[in-house]
């Protein structure tokens, strides 16, 4: 007897170990389920050594190791060093120069928008022990070490400043700069949201020129949040916002002369006579007298690519992309020694990589196929070998190429299907892998120029183990056809104690944004443990793909232009009637959830929508794209006075009468991106109308609405209102 309660009771323990449930406190609280990168693994210019932080008496220490074998090499920083003015510096992130015997380390980082900060720097002399101040007036941006590793350049209150490292003096690039006015080297909010760059400055390879852009904000209207802070009267942050129609920066490119002792040391870029335009990316070619400017149209469907003389500014354009909806800006953009460049285009149909000349004659189509390069990885002159990430193996999956330059001995390097990307040394010997697929958290791996695995990096194991104590459902990709036939891709994942012959709510999802894409192939962290407990509470959660997305080339991409949410809301609305004919579906019991584009598009699905929709939730949703900045808007739907039509067609605020069922409507009053102005014009829409629905207001918090318990919130708010009406 005593056997048998034995016996019972370890049956029972290893049941509920295997039988753990998820809860929001672990996925948002405790970050249980979070994974570990290959962060610390830093290679070195040699391109056969790497650097990692470790610890020695208490001590963080950066160590110098052999990439191949792993073997120690040397200790070069401990962090009992690195002290100013007896006090300890974090050696927790640095940066080398590019002569490895300085390093550039960070406190203090205080985040601005999406892709800039600012914070207090310092530099570390690996020699002779002494570390100084990048600077002592006040937090910086972007320092950039010269070349030759002389000198940084930094951005302080919107002007440019050079460090002259050996003689420790400040030097002033620009001095005009003013808070919302004029910005040197520091992108605009909308250039730095859509063009995804904070940083436009550039130097050349010797270390004499800068390059950088100017933007005069004086006309660009202002869009302001109050900030409660628990103060008698809110605090107002104000900052340069330009919505669909109304004035750009006026920007204009400049080279600077480090080494000239004339007084004027600045040249002037001639970009021609038009001032509406974009001047996204700025870089010097492999000859140091010549930049390169990518300029583009108000309208985002032509691009030219200028070369300017560094000396006197002179410019002439040797290479033109156009189309008739718009051209994508990329960081594709490659030198090929003296004699050409690549670049990427959808001008076959399909994103290809491109050789030309320096004059701008096509030397070589490079790939070329029924599919997409997603991204350029680098060229290796030594082999003659470009590396490259594409969807040739299907819009859900990634995977790494090499191709030789004239476009032969094609080789797919990525082992697994899934989502595969790289992270190459300098000298292209050696490469840091990362993979992952929808079920299995990414591995990061260290593997040498012919795909040979070196070692495992970061295997992730110990998540991996702890998923195992809980029953986790699947995710299963599945394809379906729309109304007009066209083949769309989606994942569904069941609970994992599915019944047969049981009919299951059911969980949409979807964001569907141009060039955006959901459903893929590849490990979706915190996103996926939600769904897990969803899963868990007896839904099965699906998201598809609709038209407009990525990787199935330039038609089904761009199919949505001068209509954005049009096609998107026809294909959703086919998802849950291809749902509710399911067997095990309850069609009655379908609800939408998305955030950003995505609660544009709950927004649409509870409205448009709302014969087959009976919840929706939406985050921070768009809900008349007049509202949203114009780089993103104008891109796919041009000016309002242009497309009247398309914008007032699929605004949700002109829908709202269509709405029957629940609706959940959720904004962050701090949001910079998709001002909570959007979520105030639906609520007004919904109160004339006199529809009901559940609004959530989250104070001071930004697009991303997080930080403390704020996911978590928001989170079991979602849950509830799930639980209750979908």
């Amino acid at each position: 007897m005593k056997k048998l309660l034995v016996g019972l009771v370890v049956v029972v323990s290893i049941y509920a170990k295997a039988q753990q449930r998820i809860t929001l406190e672990d996925i948002w609280v405790k970050y249980a389920f979070a994974n570990k990168s290959a962060q610390g693994f830093n290679t070195m210019k040699d391109g056969v050594n790497y650097t990692e932080i470790g610890e020695s008496d208490g001590y963080n220490v950066i160590s110098k190791y052999q990439i191949k074998s792993s073997n120690k090499v040397s200790e070069l920083v401990n962090a009992k060093d690195v002290k100013f003015n007896a006090k300890s510096i974090e050696i927790n992130n640095y940066v080398f120069s590019p002569t490895e015997d300085k390093i550039l380390l960070t406190e203090n980082v205080e985040p601005i928008y999406r892709h800039s900060s600012k914070a207090d720097y310092y530099v570390f002399d690996i020699k002779d022990k002494t570390t100084i101040p990048v600077c002592e007036k006040g937090k910086i941006m972007f320092p950039t070490f010269s070349p030759d590793g002389r000198k940084i350049l930094f951005v302080r209150e919107n002007n440019i400043y050079i460090k002259d490292l050996l003689s420790n003096k400040e030097i002033a690039v620009t001095t005009d700069g003013e808070i919302n006015k004029i910005k040197n080297g520091w992108g605009d909010w909308v250039y730095e949201e859509e063009f995804s760059k904070a940083d436009y400055f550039t130097w050349s390879a010797n270390s004499q020129y800068i390059a950088y852009i100017k933007f005069d904000e004086s006309k660009v209207r202002d869009y302001s949040m109050d900030m409660y802070k628990g103060e008698l009267y809110p605090e107002k942050y104000t900052f340069k916002y330009p919505k669909c129609g109304e004035d750009n920066s006026i920007v204009t490119c400049h080279i600077y002369d480090v080494n000239s002792f004339a007084a004027n040391k600045t040249v002037n870029v001639d970009i021609g006579m038009e001032t509406d335009i974009y001047l996204p990316r700025i870089q010097f070619t492999n000859d140091n007298n010549v930049l390169a400017v990518q300029r583009l149209n108000r309208l985002q469907n032509k691009l030219e690519l200028l070369f300017v003389n560094a000396k006197n500014g002179e410019s002439k354009v040797v290479y033109t992309d156009e189309a008739k909806t718009y051209v994508d800006i990329t960081d594709d953009l490659t030198f090929i020694g003296n004699k050409g460049f690549v670049i990427s285009s959808e001008r076959d149909e399909f994103n290809h990589l491109y050789y030309y000349d320096l004059t701008g004659k096509l030397i070589t189509q490079i790939t070329s196929g029924s599919w997409d390069v997603i991204s350029f990885k680098g060229y290796d002159e030594k082999n003659n070998t470009l590396y490259y990430i594409s969807a040739e193996n299907g819009a859900i999956n990634r995977d790494l190429y090499s191709v030789k330059l004239d476009g032969k001995l094609k080789k797919r390097m990525s082992p697994n299907d899934g989502f595969n990307d790289a992270d190459f040394t300098t000298g292209f010997k050696y490469y840091i892998a990362s993979y992952s697929n929808a079920n299995t958290p990414p591995v990061y791996e260290l593997r040498d120029a012919n795909g040979n695995l070196i070692k495992v990096l970061e295997s992730n194991i110990a998540l991996k183990d702890k998923l195992k104590s809980y029953e986790l459902s699947k995710k299963e990709f599945f394809k379906m056809k729309n109304t007009d036939g066209t083949e769309l891709n989606g994942f569904m994942m069941k609970p994992a104690n599915f019944v047969e012959g049981r009919k299951y709510p059911v969980y949409m999802y979807a964001y569907n944004g141009p060039g955006a894409n959901e459903c893929n192939n590849n490990w979706e962290g915190f996103e996926y443990m939600w769904h897990q407990l969803l899963c868990q509470e007896g839904y099965i959660v699906v998201c598809v793909d609709g038209r407009g997305t990525l990787a199935r080339g330039r038609q089904f991409k761009h199919c949505t232009y001068l209509q954005l949410g049009k096609f998107e809301t026809e294909d959703q609305i086919d998802v849950a009637k291809y749902l509710g004919t399911l067997p095990f579906v309850d069609k009655s019991r379908i609800g939408f959830q998305g955030w950003s584009y995505g609660g544009y598009m709950a927004c649409l699905m509870i409205s448009k929508g709302a014969d087959y929709i009976k919840s929706a939730i939406a985050v921070a949703p768009v809900t008349n794209w007049k509202y949203y900045d114009n780089i993103y808007t104008e891109r796919f739907m041009r000016k309002p006075k242009d497309n009247k039509k398309g914008y007032e067609d699929n605004s949700p605020v002109n829908h709202v009468k269509k709405i029957k069922g629940n609706f959940l409507l959720v904004h962050g009053s701090a949001d910079d991106n998709v001002h909570l102005q959007n979520s105030m014009e639906m609520a007004k829409a919904m109160v004339n109308a006199n529809i009901p629905f559940d609004f959530m207001i989250y104070p001071n918090k930004n697009h991303g609405i997080a930080g403390g318990f704020t996911r978590y919130h928001l989170f079991s708010k979602m849950l509830k209102f799930v639980k209750e009406n979908f």
